[in-house]
This record gives C-alpha cells, sequence and structure tokens, in this order.
C-alpha cells in the first residue's frame, strides 16, 4: 500500500466516521511530557480511535488525531518474516478476516501464550506477504456496529508504515507501542524487543526525547529494551489492589511510567459500583513516575455502574463522570477508545 492511496483511502473513511460521531475536531499537537502541574492529561488513543473504525488500522489512527489525539497506542505482534504488524494479540481470529480465506485454513494450531492454550491462527505463521490479503474486522461488533459496517475494508499495517504516515503529520503525535507477550515470542527465539529497537534505531527515533514511548505488561522486558534505546519506558499493570511502596520504588528506579488499569485506581465492588481511591497516584508522583491509566471507553457495559445510563449494554453512559474523577487525581495520561470524548472531558475540567 503506498502512502497517497493510504491516505486517500483513510479520508474516506473519515468522511464516514464523521458522518456517524458528527463535527470532528481540528489535530491537536502531541506534546512530550507534561509536567504535573500542567492542567489534564495527555489523551492517548487506545489503538487509534477503535470507538468508531476497525483497531490498528491506520484509518483508526488517522481518525484519532483528527479528534485531537495527543498520542496513538499500536499494540505490536511478529509475523513470521520477523515485521512487527499492529494487532492486539498474536492471534489474528478476532480482528481479521483470516477465517474466511481457505488458503490459509491449515493454519490453524494451538500454542501456549502465557502459560494457556490458545487455539487460532497466529501472526508469526505468516509472512507480511501473506499479511496483507487479510482486512480488519472490528473485535466488538454487537457494541460497535457502526465500526463493523467497515469490516472487509482496511488493511493491516506495519509499525514502519504507521512511523511513515506519522512522518507527514503536519503536527507531531507521540506513537506509544506495546510489545505484546515478549515471552511467547521468546520461547520461539524471536526477540520483539531488538526488531522494535533496530527499527527506531534506523529511524533515528531510539533517543530520550524522540517522540516514541514503549510499553509492556512484562517488566523484564523493558529492562532488556532499556539497554538497546533511550526511549521512555512504561509498564503495565492489571487487576485491582494496593501496589507496595517496596515495587514502586523499584519501578522509580528503572522506568519513566506506570500504566495502570483503573481499578488501580478506584476499585469496584462485586456489582461494579466505585470504592474509595487508592493513593496510587500520589505515591507515584512522589517518587518521580508518570500515572497512566487504562481503558475509558463510553458504553454503558464498561463503566462503574454510578455512571451506566440503562440496562443496554451499547448505550452511552456519563462518560465525562468517569473521566472526571481520574483528571481530578492529577493523572498523566488516559487511554481512551474515544479519544474525543476524552479531549471533551479535559476541556470541560479546564473551564
Amino acid at each position: 500500500m503506498s502512502r497517497k492511496g493510504a491516505l486517500l483511502r483513510g479520508a474516506a473513511a473519515l468522511a464516514a466516521a464523521a458522518a456517524l460521531i458528527g463535527t470532528i475536531a481540528a489535530p491537536a499537537a502531541a506534546k512530550p511530557h507534561r509536567p504535573h502541574h500542567d492542567p489534564g492529561p495527555v489523551v492517548i488513543a487506545h489503538r487509534g480511535a477503535s470507538g468508531y473504525l476497525p483497531e490498528h488500522t491506520l484509518e483508526a489512527y488517522q481518525l484519532a488525531v483528527e479528534l485531537g489525539a495527543d498520542v496513538v497506542e499500536p499494540d505490536l505482534v511478529l509475523t513470521k518474516d520477523g515485521e512487527l504488524i499492529a494487532r492486539h494479540e498474536p492471534v489474528l481470529d478476532e480482528t481479521t478476516d483470516v477465517e474466511d480465506h481457505p488458503e490459509f485454513a491449515d493454519r490453524e494450531t494451538t500454542k501456549l501464550v502465557d502459560g494457556s492454550p490458545v487455539t487460532g491462527f497466529f501472526a508469526d505463521d505468516f509472512t507480511l506477504a501473506e499479511i496483507k490479503t487479510l482486512r480488519a474486522e472490528e473485535r466488538l461488533p454487537d457494541l460497535r456496529p457502526q465500526s463493523a459496517a467497515h469490516d472487509g475494508e482496511f488493511q493491516l499495517v506495519t509499525y514502519d508504515e504507521i512511523l511513515d504516515w506519522v512522518a507527514t503529520l503536519d503536527e507531531p503525535v507521540v506513537t506509544y507501542p506495546e510489545m505484546k507477550h515478549p515471552s511467547y515470542y521468546a520461547d520461539k527465539g524471536m526477540s520483539i524487543e531488538e526488531s522494535l529497537a533496530d527499527l527506531l534505531d534506523e529511524r533515528g527515533l531510539d533517543k530520550r526525547r524522540s517522540p516514541v514511548w514503549i510499553q509492556s505488561f512484562e517488566y523484564q522486558s523493558l529492562l532488556n529494551i532499556d539497554k538497546l534505546v533511550d526511549n521512555r519506558i512504561g509498564l503495565n499493570i492489571d487487576g485491582q489492589g494496593a501496589i507496595p511502596n517496596a515495587a514502586l520504588n523499584e519501578y522509580a528506579r528503572t522506568l519513566d511510567t506506570i500504566s495502570l488499569n483503573k481499578n488501580r485506581i478506584f476499585p469496584r465492588d462485586a456489582d461494579g459500583y466505585l470504592q474509595e481511591p487508592t493513593d496510587i497516584v500520589e505515591r507515584a508522583h512522589r517518587r518521580g513516575l508518570d500515572v497512566h491509566v487504562w481503558t475509558f471507553r463510553a458504553e454503558n457495559t464498561f463503566l462503574p455502574a454510578d455512571f451506566r445510563s440503562s440496562d443496554d449494554p451499547a448505550a452511552r453512559g456519563d462518560y465525562l463522570a468517569e473521566f472526571e474523577l481520574f483528571y481530578d487525581l492529577g493523572v498523566d495520561a488516559v487511554f481512551s477508545d474515544y479519544p474525543d470524548l476524552a479531549v471533551e472531558a479535559r476541556e470541560a475540567c479546564r473551564a
């Protein structure tokens, strides 16, 4: 896919999305690290504008910038020939039309991912040329039929192609790649850390002030890549409950950021209602760590019970109220499937 062709096709996708969501805001320039006193957090487009268009497509990233995102987040997995592509998981089944390709039927297999057996079509069993014959599909079609209407339209893209696109923009935009399942690749004799570091080095984007931040759920993987590049790095931490000071002290010595599940800050009870916030943001900031939070979505099924508008899981609830809780605590960045809503909430809090 040529850059010109991608941009032209992306323009058509943006126009279609605009008809669905109303007036699109002008693109916002990405900022470097914001000090804690700067009003409002950085807005990270989670897998692109993934609430509106199939995730991890160039079109979803383009729309995210049009909607005011400061940062776009591509999850990265490896192909058989070692290329970094933007997909949420090594398995392609939920987000592509791979099952509609009879020529690949024999590629379905079962592998261990994080110690658990997973059956499906794995990107590392496909060359990049084969990956390019697939098309993206919406992961949550029942909740997001407007996005599913674009199934089959968009190619899968490499991180290299995303960086090519970013280089064409009038304003700088940060990319925030997440290395997915590094241990899975290490077990196969592949290194996602080295692949990413080599690409950043080739493009001169491996510096401390480069507009590339790096993240992973695997702490050791971050320590490994930190030996290869000087970029800002952050650990993703799932779950709910306290994080000990000893762990924060260790992270402060080795990382720039902790990226937290929302429940680490505002836990929920068994019925989904919010409990009192923890002090994790304050404790992390005292140690010089930035705090990023994920993932903000507008649909009732993802919101705390306090903010749901009805029993319809796909209907929008009071997403502004949820954003406000976290913005008031001074978090440094938020991941959102709907970057325009995160920007809207930020502007409301500033006002």
